[in-house]
């Protein structure tokens, strides 16, 4: 049975880690979230939900700020064949969150482990960074290092990837 929020919080109390919750109006972007969030301590985050062209997904987790190029990001995740935005029924199906929800806690959800997590590497170095617990009217402020020890835990161990200068773009890309 998949998690929703109060009870993902309460596995990650269960488990003696520490983290700030925050609930706010719900937010669908990463302006939105800025605006309303944007006084909570810690590095804010971007969560993408990507799959390649053999219907492989991965969730990648970036400073907010971040832009990137997702043809640069294929060899990083280890895409095969393009590489896009997976589809919002495919964000019901395999992470049991809606748009604007998606954090790297949603693999929780991946009871199949068919999706693969990939955390920008300086959000690692930081004290705290802050992410959706499921719904995206609240925000959880946690230890990095608590965060990839919840989600080892889960069998879904993070990759860190390192954004290279090569991967900006102009564009943002969507949250």
């Amino acid at each position: 049975m998949p998690y929703d929020s109060d009870a993902l919080l309460a596995t990650i109390r269960t488990g003696g880690i520490q983290a700030d919750l925050h609930e706010h109006p719900p937010v669908l972007t990463v302006e939105e979230m800025m605006e309303v969030c944007g006084d909570i301590k810690g590095a804010h985050t971007k969560n993408l939900f990507l799959r390649d062209g053999k219907k492989n997904y991965f969730l990648v987790t970036l400073p907010h700020d971040a832009r990137l190029d997702l043809k640069a990001l294929r060899p990083v995740l280890g895409a095969k064949g393009g590489l896009s935005f997976a589809s919002d029924e495919a964000l019901r199906e395999k992470l049991h969150v809606i748009s604007g929800a998606v954090s790297p806690l949603a693999a929780m959800n991946d009871a199949a482990g068919i999706v693969t997590v990939f955390i920008e590497s300086s959000l690692l170095a930081e004290e705290r960074i802050n992410v959706h617990p499921l719904t995206s009217d609240r925000t959880l402020s946690i230890r990095p290092g608590d965060l990839v020890d919840i989600l080892t835990a889960h069998g879904h161990a993070p990759h860190a990837f390192v954004l290279s200068v090569s991967e900006a773009v102009t564009e943002p890309a969507d949250f």
